[in-house]
Parts: C-alpha cells; structure tokens; sequence
C-alpha cells in the first residue's frame, strides 16, 4: 500500500506542477492582455487549487507512513536530521515549504474572489500561484525524481 501511495504522490506530482504552469501563464495572458476574467479562467485556477490539494493530502499521508518521513525524526534524533542535507530535505524542508505554498495557492484563490476586476483576479491569483509554485520547485527532492 505505501508504494502505491508514494508512486501516485510522484506521479500526481507531475499533473500538479503542469497545471499550476498553466495557472500561473494564463494569468499572466490575462494580466497583460486585459482581458475578461472569464468561468474558463475560474475553473483553470481551481483545478491547479484541487490538484495542489490532494498532493498535499497525500503527501501528508506519506510523511506519517513513510520510514523517511515523521518517524525519522524519532530515530535518529532532530540534530541529525539538520545535519544531513538530504534527510532534512525530505523530513522538514519539502513539506514545510510545500505546506506554505499550499497556503499562498488558497491565499490567492481566496483574494481573487473577492476582487471586483478581471485584473484584480488575475494578479492575485499570479502572485499568489506563482510564488507557491516556485516554492514547490525549490523544494522537489529532484535527485528521487530522475
């Protein structure tokens, strides 16, 4: 069972990171080209939301499960788990950082729906989307993805 969850945690991980691109440039289309903010820009925004979503939720499941999540803390002690670059990437940077990225995603899907213009929605869900991507991708222990 935590291989099938670890693998689709990998594998959504891809879906989540390409719809939040896409979030993130059709904001940008929006922002620049003044545009409307239309239900089609809506619902792309809310997918990268959803998305986003469940890769926390099931990464969340992983960090309690997994022999390199929670419990690695309790084996080997937080001071050697600062010590090893690698450990404390995927024991307390990658979901600290991505748990903050989650929050600036709903942070900016909350803001947009509360602007009154088709700018105002599309900046705030550009800030917000794109510093949180970019936190995701700081973050993404690359070397276990290739």
């Amino acid at each position: 069972m935590y291989n099938f969850i670890q693998k689709f945690h990998s594998g959504w991980a891809y879906l989540a990171l390409l719809i939040l691109v896409i979030v993130v440039v059709n904001s940008i289309i929006g922002l620049f080209s003044k545009k409307e903010f239309t239900a089609k820009d809506r619902k792309i925004a809310l997918f990268g939301l959803i998305f986003a979503h469940i890769q926390l939720l099931v990464g969340l499941i992983i960090y309690f499960v997994s022999p390199m999540g929670y419990s690695k803390i309790g084996e080997l002690g937080m001071g050697e788990v600062m010590k090893n670059a690698a450990i404390r990437l995927t024991v307390i940077e990658h979901p600290v950082i991505n748990i903050l990225a989650i929050i600036l995603i709903t942070i900016g899907w909350s803001k947009h729906k509360k602007a009154a213009t088709g700018e105002a929605k599309f900046k705030s869900i550009f800030i917000f989307y794109a510093f949180g991507l970019l936190l995701i991708l700081s973050r993404i222990p690359w070397s276990l993805w290739f």
